[in-house]
């Protein structure tokens, strides 16, 4: 008598059950997590609960940080001193985003992001205080300032971190237009509200200020889901240094940089107000008609934010960078030969329209390119890039107007921005895919610092290469 290996069909029936019950879970998971990613970034709502936190920081901060100047002004008369304490400020900012990216990518991001304003809480509020009671000194100031800075510098990179975490990777490059909308308003709102409280009372802005860190961390603590960044495997290290190799290694990221370090030399948001100011000055401009020439700048940054999302959405990306890029000198080359003032301010609020929406679109790339796990330290080196060139491009201003006057400035900042625009001309920027082609195409390496290499591997080139080549299929 043979025994069959056939289950019953009680058996069979029961085993088909219990692996359609098993499979039940993953499918109705499926339809969730599709919907979750389709869900409109508006409907997002712990990528808002960041955006409006930064948003509440942002304005704080841009509001002390035109009471500085003017409290400095007031208590000792010294511009020297207040244009060294602003560029101790802008310093200490870019070299602790570095340290700020290696912590980015090693706790908790909105645990991070909220002990650096409850700092700004306490700092800006007792030294608010201190100015009600008539205590303050240069050092108390210089000390306050560069103590706010420091907490910008490893916020700064945390924040935008972060939103890889938040948003699915269709979303990357809507996200970061979004946050430019918040940087821009914030620097146009802040210092006339921070100018406006100060002429009531010179220790309101500071105040307001802790009032706005303090709405802020409110803000964070709306935010479900965890922010905690992958554990490290055994033997990994995340050395500081992996984010200045990730840019060196992806050929995009490392041309791109190349040309926002020289961009901002030229065009860094103080630089220009300065080289504004005094030829204004020198043309003998009223105070209030140099107010409104800087207004007029300045709405070119804010018009670019409101018009970003919807540019980056309808024009190729090679288009948009190339275009910034050469939009630098030759603005520049006007602003040499054209002699009335307002035209100078119509001319710089041209070249600051394009800041957000390079500045989004390079974020998204970096965003969709690199892992998550490695996205604080290369945003800390890019901010430490980014910035540090901004003080070399404030002071040559300076020096050049006082030697020579305005047409030398505008004419070396035509150079200076032609020079840095030539990488733009690359075949990997002309041929661009859009940021999500080359989603986590970057590898990290996880040796330690001192077995590291930089050399590029296939495993580094192989992606952007096929990028690259099928953009260029498609434009061809």
């Amino acid at each position: 008598m043979t025994v069959s290996q056939t289950p019953p069909d009680s058996a069979v029936d029961e085993e088909r059950k219990e692996q359609e019950r098993a499979e039940e879970p993953e499918q109705a998971e499926k339809p969730e997590a599709a919907e979750q990613a389709e869900k409109p970034l508006l409907k997002n709502l712990d990528f808002q609960a960041l955006w409006t936190s930064e948003a509440f920081a942002a304005l704080a901060k841009e509001t002390a940080e035109v009471a500085y100047p003017l409290l400095i002004l007031s208590s000792t008369g010294s511009a020297f001193y207040a244009g060294a304490v602003g560029s101790a400020q802008l310093i200490t900012a870019s070299l602790l985003s570095i340290p700020g990216g290696t912590l980015a990518d090693r706790m908790d991001r909105r645990l991070l992001m909220i002990i650096c304003n409850v700092v700004r809480v306490v700092l800006l509020g007792l030294f608010g205080a201190l100015i009600l009671a008539d205590q303050t000194h240069p050092a108390l100031i210089f000390t306050v300032a560069v103590g706010s800075a420091a907490c910008l510098g490893i916020s700064n990179p945390t924040g935008l971190a972060a939103i890889k975490q938040l948003v699915p990777p269709s979303q990357l490059t809507q996200a970061t237009a979004q946050n430019q909308i918040r940087y821009f308003a914030a620097t146009m709102g802040g210092p006339p509200v921070g100018g406006t409280l100060f002429g009531v009372a010179r220790a309101f802005p500071f105040l307001s200020a802790a009032v706005g860190f303090l709405v802020s961390t409110v803000l964070l603590l709306f935010i479900r889901k965890p922010m905690k960044v992958e554990q490290l495997a055994p033997g990994e290290k995340r050395g500081t240094a992996e984010g200045f190799r990730i840019l060196a290694r992806q050929p995009v990221l490392r041309l791109l940089i190349v040309w926002i370090m020289g961009s901002n030399m030229a065009f860094t948001h103080s630089g220009v107000f300065l080289a504004l100011i005094a030829t204004a000055e020198s043309r003998g401009a009223s105070a209030s008609f140099t107010g409104m020439l800087l207004s007029i700048a300045g709405v070119g940054g804010l018009v670019g934010s409101l018009i970003a999302g919807p540019v980056i959405k309808r024009v190729a990306p090679a288009k948009l960078f190339l275009a910034a890029a050469w939009i630098g000198p030759v603005a520049a080359v006007l602003l040499a030969n054209v002699s009335g003032l307002v035209p100078l301010g119509i001319i710089v609020a041209c070249v600051f329209l394009r800041g957000p929406i390079t500045s989004a679109l390079f974020l998204a790339y970096l965003a969709a390119m690199v892992p998550d796990k490695a996205q604080g330290r290369v945003l800390g080196a890019v901010m430490f890039m980014s910035m540090i060139a901004a003080p070399v491009g404030v002071f040559a201003i300076g020096t050049i107007f006082d030697q020579a006057g305005p047409v030398w400035v505008f004419t070396v900042m035509a150079v200076v921005s032609g020079l840095a625009a030539l990488p733009t001309l690359s075949p990997r920027i002309r041929n661009l895919a859009p940021p999500e082609t080359y989603a986590d195409t970057v590898s990290v390496d996880t040796r330690p610092a001192d077995e590291a290499s930089a050399d590029t591997t296939p495993s580094d080139t192989k992606p952007s290469d096929k990028a690259s080549a099928d953009n260029e299929g498609e434009t061809r």
